[in-house]
């Protein structure tokens, strides 16, 4: 699977990165919905499964993938462990705060709801936990794993994130 996945990489990066994260934010919705809320799926909200696919695949995957390449382009220090410190950081305060407002403000939008007080209410709170949860993550993500699998990573550990990123935004 991980060579299928390392061959459509090498062919078409951006498409399979994007495939692959609109399919496991929606993946991450219908766990928020299925497993947290427990609607049953009589009373699931496609359309907020949707809404979940379209910005994995139309700005996340791509956003990330890009990023990725940035980071590993640009932020290069004499010694590893300083890179890796380094590209943390700057993952979580530069990429981070910006693709949370854009998540946020994005869905309220689709939503049909003022963006302002989604973020007004969600975006400190979630801010916090990110840090909390993929600081780590991507500790171990820039320090073991290859550039080409890098946005693979964060789309496993996002099927939890993106549940509870899902179960924010619904709530907000």
């Amino acid at each position: 699977m991980l060579r299928w996945y390392a061959a459509r990489m090498a062919q078409r990066p951006l498409l399979t990165s994007s495939i692959t994260t609109a399919t496991l934010f929606g993946a991450g919705d219908v766990l928020a919905q299925q497993v947290v809320d427990k609607k049953g799926f009589d009373k699931h909200d496609y359309a907020r499964t949707g809404r979940m696919v379209l910005y994995g695949g139309a700005i996340f995957g791509p956003a990330a993938s890009a990023w990725y390449g940035v980071l590993q382009r640009h932020v290069v220090l004499k010694s590893t462990a300083a890179t890796v410190v380094a590209r943390v950081a700057a993952d979580q305060l530069l990429f981070t705060p910006v693709n949370l407002f854009c998540f946020l403000s994005s869905m309220s939008i689709m939503e049909g709801t003022d963006p302002m007080e989604k973020l007004r209410k969600a975006y400190w709170p979630t801010y916090k936990t990110n840090l909390g949860v993929w600081s780590t993550v991507q500790l171990g993500n820039f320090a073991l794993v290859p550039l080409e699998y890098r946005v693979l990573v964060v789309n496993v550990v996002s099927l939890g994130w993106n549940c509870y990123l899902s179960f924010v935004n619904s709530k907000a």
